[in-house]
C-alpha cells in the first residue's frame, strides 16, 4: 500500500523556520517526481513545489520562490520542504504528493504563522 505521511508542522512567529518532511513508502520512491501542496483555511489546494526523481531539478511557485526549498533523500525515502522566512499567509496544511498519481490518503501537516 503506499503512503506518505507529513510531519514536522507546527506553530511559528512570521520570519520564523518550519521544515516539513514527507516519509513514503509502498512504491519504489527514487523512481517519482514528488510535490509539496498546501490548503489555507477555506480555500483549494495550492501546488507549492516539486522535484524531480532524482532530485536535479526543483520548481516553486511564485508565493514561495526564494523562501522555500524542496529535497529528498531517496536512501531514506523521504521529501523535504525547508521553510524559511514565513509568512501568515502560508498558514496552511500541507500535504506531499507523488507527481501525476492521485488517490493517496494522506493527513497532512498544519503549519500555522502567526504572533
Amino acid at each position: 500500500e503506499v503512503q506518505l505521511v507529513e510531519s514536522g508542522g507546527g506553530l511559528v512567529q512570521p520570519g520564523g523556520s518550519l521544515r516539513l518532511s514527507c516519509a513514503a513508502s509502498g512504491f519504489t520512491f527514487s523512481t517519482y517526481a514528488m510535490n509539496w501542496v498546501r490548503q489555507a483555511p477555506g480555500e483549494g489546494l495550492e501546488w507549492v513545489s516539486a522535484i524531480t526523481a532524482g532530485g536535479a531539478t526543483t520548481s516553486y511557485a511564485d508565493s514561495v520562490k526564494g523562501r522555500f526549498t524542496i529535497s529528498r533523500d531517496n536512501a531514506k525515502n523521504t521529501l523535504y520542504l525547508q521553510m524559511n522566512s514565513l509568512k501568515p499567509e502560508d498558514t496552511a496544511v500541507y500535504y506531499c504528493g507523488i507527481a501525476g498519481i492521485t488517490g493517496v490518503r494522506r493527513q497532512g501537516t498544519q503549519v500555522t504563522v502567526s504572533s
